[in-house]
C-alpha cells in the first residue's frame, strides 16, 4: 500500500459509532483541555460523530472549531450532534490529514484523537497539522495502544483478537500500537517542543463490561474490520464467530475489567 494510504479500518458500523459517541473531551481529551480558553481557533481532525468536537466548541467559544473527516458521512452525524446542543461556532469539512486544504498558520490548536493510528503516514500527517497551526499554538494527538490492551480473566480467544486485530490493521497501511509511537512520530515531524503523556480508559462495572463487549462482539463480525478480515485472508467468518462468542464469554463474568492505554501529545509550534 502506498505511503500516505490507508484504509479505516473500523468503518462506520453502528457497533462502531456507539463507542465514538461515547467519547468527551473528558474521558478522551482531558490531556488538552487545561490548554483551552474562549476565542481560540481549533481544528478537529478525525471529528467522526462529534461527541468531542462539541464539547471543544464549547470549552472555545466564541472561537471557532473546524472539524472535519475523511468520511463525509459521518460528518452528517457530527452537524447533528453540534445541532443538538445548539452549537453555532462549528463548522465542518471534508479532509485529509496528509493534505489539508487550509493556509499555513490557520488555528490556534490543531487536535486528532485515534486518527495516527489508521493514516498511512502519520509523520506527514504531523508536519500538515503542524503546518495549519499558528506559531505558539498547540498540536495534540492521543492515540491507544492495542499490543498493550490488558484484561482479565485470561480467554485465548481474545488474545487471537488481539492479534488479528493488528494484522488487519497493518494490511490497511495503519499501525494500531500507535500510542508508544506518538513521541518518536513528533519528534520526527520536527517539533522539539513536547510534552508525552499517558491515560487509560477501564470497563469494570456491569454496564461497561456489557457495553464494551457487546460492540466488540457486534464489530467483529458486522463491521468493515469483519469484511477486511475475511477478504484479506486473515480469519474466517466462523473464526470471527468465535471470537465474539469470547467477548461476550469475557463481558458475562462478574469480575471482568479491561483497560485501555493511550499515548498523548502535545506539541508546540
Amino acid at each position: 500500500m502506498p505511503k500516505g494510504t490507508a484504509v479505516y479500518t473500523h468503518g462506520h458500523h453502528e457497533s462502531v459509532l456507539r463507542s465514538h459517541r461515547w467519547r468527551t473531551a473528558a474521558n478522551s481529551a482531558a490531556y488538552l483541555i487545561g490548554e483551552l480558553h474562549p476565542g481560540l481557533e481549533v481544528l478537529d481532525v478525525g471529528c467522526g460523530p462529534g461527541t468531542i468536537t462539541a464539547d471543544l466548541a464549547e470549552l472555545v467559544a466564541p472561537g471557532q472549531v473546524t472539524a472535519v473527516d475523511a468520511a463525509e458521512d459521518v460528518l452528517h452525524q457530527a452537524r447533528g450532534t453540534a445541532a443538538g446542543r445548539g452549537l453555532d461556532n462549528v463548522r465542518f469539512a471534508v479532509a485529509d490529514v496528509h493534505a489539508l486544504e487550509f493556509p499555513d498558520d490557520s488555528f490556534d490548536v490543531v487536535h486528532a484523537h485515534q486518527v495516527l493510528q489508521h493514516v498511512g503516514d502519520p509523520v506527514r500527517a504531523l508536519r500538515e497539522m503542524r503546518r495549519v497551526c499558528r506559531p505558539g499554538g498547540i498540536v495534540a494527538a492521543r492515540d491507544s495502544d492495542y499490543g498493550a490492551f490488558t484484561w482479565f480473566p485470561a480467554i485465548p480467544a481474545l488474545d487471537e483478537w488481539q492479534h488479528l486485530y493488528q494484522r488487519v490493521a497493518r494490511a490497511n497501511g495503519g499501525e494500531p500500537d500507535a500510542g508508544r509511537r506518538l513521541l518518536s512520530w513528533a519528534r520526527a515531524a520536527g517539533f522539539t517542543d513536547i510534552t508525552a503523556t499517558a491515560a487509560t480508559w477501564c470497563f469494570a462495572t456491569p454496564a461497561e463490561r456489557a457495553w464494551w463487549s457487546g460492540l466488540w462482539a457486534d464489530r467483529t463480525t458486522a463491521s468493515v474490520y469483519a469484511k477486511l478480515a475475511v477478504e484479506g485472508g486473515h480469519a474466517s467468518a466462523g473464526q470471527l464467530a468465535a471470537i465474539a462468542d469470547a467477548w461476550r464469554e469475557w463481558g458475562s463474568q462478574d469480575d471482568a475489567w479491561f483497560m485501555v492505554p493511550h499515548g498523548e501529545v502535545i506539541c508546540r509550534a
